[in-house]
């Protein structure tokens, strides 16, 4: 699956995950902090979303997203 490495499979699997409340209602979806997990990891993470992933809209901005196992991914700055 492009290159998504078991590594960064174990990275989404075994980092801990916070519900976004306040788009509880909107969009519902957890987030993980750059600052709160392995950065290393989190970068390559973002790398592989930005070199795998599919442009889209977020209201009126555009993202990159990137589908695995049924969830969607994205980054913020990092």
């Amino acid at each position: 699956m492009n290159d998504f490495s078991e590594r960064l499979k174990e990275f989404i699997a075994g980092s801990t995950w916070i519900f976004a409340k306040t788009y509880a209602e909107t969009w519902p979806h957890e987030y993980i902090v750059q600052e709160r997990v392995d950065n290393d990891l989190f970068i390559q993470l973002a790398a592989h979303i930005d070199t795998h992933g599919y442009e889209s809209e977020f209201y009126s901005t555009r993202q990159i997203y990137f589908d695995f196992n049924g969830d969607t991914y994205w980054h913020m700055d990092c």
